[in-house]
């Protein structure tokens, strides 16, 4: 690698002023490493996407990401079935792909430690809005056009956003409509579980139906899990990582909000899978439309809120290219 782009986010983590200097720090890595570097600073919410495709367009050898889950997720639409390879260095709230990856969670020392990097291809979660693929139980819902969605109304074309690591429907994408940037900023995963225990009363856990074939599951919460944790440290998907091409649907069918208290403490004490309102689903693509279609349930990606149901997840191997420390890339 002599040609690279490092995008970040100038307000991710707790400290901006330290996270300028960090970034200093990472470009004098690369740099004494003789790598020409270009700096990109974020703008604002989705500018990072475009700034990953036009480092790519312009022939860039690698993207450089630092940043949480969020900035993580436009980079990788911005780069997702090219052949441009991608290198994280995590600078978020949660820091799932990293944390997954085994990366240092130090900016500075996970540049270092791309000094002997090896590429490692990888396989995407994709939703997709706008998609017709029929009905659900001889119903309507099954048509697959998002209200929620810019331009997807009847006969739009579909739109598709690619996840790394996690994507949520119901309960957990409402939390992350609530959740503002300033509280996740200043406090982190703790934002996220108090505005979780103060949603939790206000949250109606309306039914939504998902589709693989001819199977079809009802539940009231759904995680789409490609690697093993959620939230940053909970182990969600055993055994699950970015490297395997796989990812599983975790399908909560519970409608009492105490249960999902129940439902917490098993995730902690990492006996979730024995919950008997549990459904572990892997057939793709999967099908998801909300049982009443005067019900509004909404899409989370990586972190950030995407869309609303009915949607279309899928595993797309092959979508991306990471860059990785040499004793991590197998």
């Amino acid at each position: 690698m002599t040609r690279a782009t490092l995008i970040y986010n100038p307000v991710a983590g707790r400290n901006p002023v330290r996270r300028q200097a960090e970034i200093r720090s990472v470009a004098d890595v690369f740099r004494q490493a003789k790598v020409d570097l270009r700096v990109e600073p974020t703008t604002g919410p989705g500018s990072a996407q475009g700034l990953a495709r036009s480092a790519a367009t312009a022939g860039a050898e690698a993207v450089v990401v630092c940043g949480g889950d969020g900035t993580i997720n436009e980079v990788v639409n911005g780069l997702a079935l090219s052949a441009c390879p991608l290198a994280i260095l995590p600078g978020g709230t949660a820091n799932i792909a990293a944390r997954d990856l085994g990366l240092s969670l130090r900016p500075v020392v996970a540049a270092r430690d791309l000094a002997h990097a090896r590429t490692r291809r990888i396989a995407l979660g994709r939703v997709t809005w706008g998609r017709s693929p029929g009905s659900v139980n001889g119903g309507t819902a099954g048509t697959l056009v998002s209200a929620g969605q810019p331009g997807q109304g009847p006969g739009a074309t579909p739109k598709a956003r690619y996840f790394l690591s996690v994507a949520g429907v119901g309960f957990d994408a409402y939390v992350v409509h609530h959740l503002g940037s300033n509280l996740k900023r200043d406090f982190g995963v703790t934002a996220y579980v108090w505005k979780a225990f103060e949603q939790l009363w206000r949250y109606g856990f309306p039914p939504f139906l998902c589709q693989s074939g001819d199977r079809e599951w009802r539940g009231r919460m759904a995680l789409v899990q490609r690697t093993e944790r959620y939230a940053g440290w909970l182990h969600m998907s055993p055994g699950s990582s970015l490297l395997n091409p796989e990812m599983k649907l975790f399908l909560f069918q519970g409608a009492n909000p105490w249960r999902y208290f129940f439902c917490c403490a098993a995730l902690v004490l990492r006996r979730h899978l024995h919950l008997r309102d549990l459904r572990v689903v892997e057939s793709w693509p999967l099908n998801c439309c909300a049982e009443s279609a005067a019900k509004t349930i909404r899409v989370e990606l990586d972190g950030e809120e995407a869309g609303e149901l009915p949607a279309t997840f899928e595993l797309v191997p092959d979508a991306l290219t990471l860059l990785l420390p040499e004793k991590l890339a197998g």
